[in-house]
């Protein structure tokens, strides 16, 4: 069900016309938006971050192994899902990823910025697109999955969007949320992709329960490389501008055959994650949770 952001009322259709108050959603260059004061700005993510990320995703390997991971949680824990709603869908790699791997779902993807929903639409246009700020998702137990893929460390108040995901989640639905794990990495990496936190798992568990959900399984992925990523982050330090940019987009930028070991890695890792092992510590965090 759609709810009106005005009244609340939950209702039905093609249409956002609430039928109760008659509220109607603007349009932000075509997108149904629902808080356009927020379309073009946020101090969430850099302006122009969609751009750049977006010409390293299709062959970096840290992108590539999260799709794969992600993939596979989706088809374990949710092989019957017949919708999804990806929150801060970015440039729409991951949204690409999934309409690939299950061709037959319906697929509704948001994010705060209109220049990430003209990436995303270029690469998914069977998707259906909307300008949303995820502190308010206008729908009520309408979607069978929910993901969030490296969206909540952008927000400061990460347990309103949590709730709000539960509200929007169907009942025996679920959610796959991705976030950077280990407060103990945190670098000028993080400052640069205005990071709020990084998160442990107790403290993502912890609130993932607060709102509701029933943990199905939480890894962490990125280990293999672990070591690898506390030298570059050792080396990059604490700070920013336009050197700290550089220096954090240096980790995604490698030479192709590097990159390619760096690949080879990340599979074999998801190979003992099929398996159904829990990796303790990673650079990253997966959580997998249903409402019960």
């Amino acid at each position: 069900m759609k709810q009106c952001p005005r009244c609340g009322a939950a209702f039905s259709g093609l249409e956002w016309q609430c039928p109760q108050c008659r509220w109607n959603v603007d349009l932000v260059d075509g997108y149904p938006a629902f808080a356009p004061v927020l379309a073009r700005q946020s101090n969430g993510y850099p302006a122009d971050g969609h751009k750049e990320i977006a010409h390293l995703e299709d062959s970096c390997f840290w992108f590539k192994g999260r799709n794969k991971l992600l993939q596979f949680a989706l088809n374990r824990y949710f092989p019957s899902a017949e919708n999804l709603l990806e929150i801060g869908c970015g440039t729409g790699f991951v949204l690409a990823g999934l309409a690939g791997e299950r061709p037959g779902m319906s697929l509704i993807a948001g994010d705060i910025y209109i220049a990430g929903l003209n990436f995303a639409h270029d690469r998914v246009p069977q998707a259906e697109f909307i300008q949303m700020d995820a502190r308010y998702i206008p729908y009520v137990s309408e979607f069978d999955v929910i993901g969030a893929f490296d969206v909540l460390e952008h927000i400061d108040d990460d347990l309103c969007v949590l709730r709000e995901i539960f509200k929007a989640v169907k009942p025996k639905g679920g959610c796959i949320i991705s976030v950077p794990q280990h407060q103990w990495l945190w670098s000028s990496n993080d400052e640069i992709a205005c990071h709020k936190r990084r998160y442990s798992r107790r403290e993502l568990k912890t609130k993932m329960e607060t709102v509701g959900f029933k943990v199905l399984w939480t890894t962490s992925f990125v280990t293999l490389l672990l070591p690898l990523m506390l030298l570059s982050r050792a080396k990059s330090g604490i700070g920013g501008g336009e050197h700290g940019r550089e220096s954090a987009l240096k980790e995604l930028k490698l030479p192709a055959q590097l990159n390619t070991v760096l690949e080879k890695i990340g599979d074999l890792e998801l190979a003992m994650l099929r398996k159904g092992i829990s990796l303790p510590a990673g650079g990253s965090l997966l959580y997998v949770g249903e409402k019960e």
